[in-house]
């Protein structure tokens, strides 16, 4: 609703990112578990290492323009809510327009007093848009998006340029990946207040779960 750059959120929140690298991850799992090391030529080596490469670049695009245009309609939800509060003069209709913009928990938490005085304040804003624009940090987000996601491949399939053990490099890929697994689950577990080692090995469950999913499924 025509807010301000001080008051826009950060270009990435730090679930957004747990989110990312999670995705990103299964993604090359899904091509490295599948993998069939044994026999497996040089040459097919390769060509799975381009296959999960290509695979994250693919999503990593495809979730960052997911995100542009979830943050298009995001802007226009607000501007629609902001013509109609100016619309308005009935009291109720607008503290009802305002609860049905604001999050669920947050709206609750107001009183009716509170949420006329958002919506007189918000009558008053003068700089607001006319229309959704993309901003500078909802681009620079989207970057952040898919370099999370195509990134997150390289530290699974490092170890598929190094040796030249086809399952050796398997195993080591495999430990990797769980690594990177419990280290996302600790760091959001600690974000959102439950016990980061518990919450680690969970996200090593729930990954290998999905993992298996997609592999089962064809993904």
């Amino acid at each position: 609703m025509g807010m301000s750059a001080s008051q826009r959120r950060r270009a990435l929140e730090p679930l957004d990112r747990f989110s990312e690298v999670l995705f990103g991850l299964i993604m090359v799992l899904t091509v490295t578990c599948s993998f069939s090391v044994v026999g497996a030529t040089p040459r097919e080596v390769r060509h799975m290492l381009l296959a999960a490469l290509g695979c994250n670049v693919a999503w990593g695009v495809i979730d960052a323009v997911f995100y542009l245009l979830q943050r298009f309609g995001e802007q226009g939800r607000g501007i629609v809510a902001l013509r109609a509060l100016r619309k308005t003069t009935d009291t109720v209709e607008a503290r009802g327009i305002i609860s049905e913009t604001l999050p669920p928990f947050l709206a609750s938490a107001l009183s009716p007093a509170e949420l006329e005085e958002i919506w007189q304040r918000l009558v008053g804003v003068s700089d607001s848009p006319e229309r959704p624009e993309l901003s500078r940090d909802d681009w620079l987000a989207a970057l952040g998006i898919f370099l999370l996601v195509f990134l997150s491949t390289f530290p699974v399939v490092i170890p598929f340029l190094f040796f030249k053990d086809a399952k050796l490099a398997l195993r080591a890929s495999n430990g990797i990946a769980i690594a990177m697994l419990f280290a996302c689950g600790y760091a959001l577990g600690g974000y959102a207040g439950r016990r980061p080692w518990l919450t680690g090995l969970l996200m090593v469950l729930l990954g290998g779960c999905l993992v298996g999913i997609a592999m089962v499924l064809g993904g």
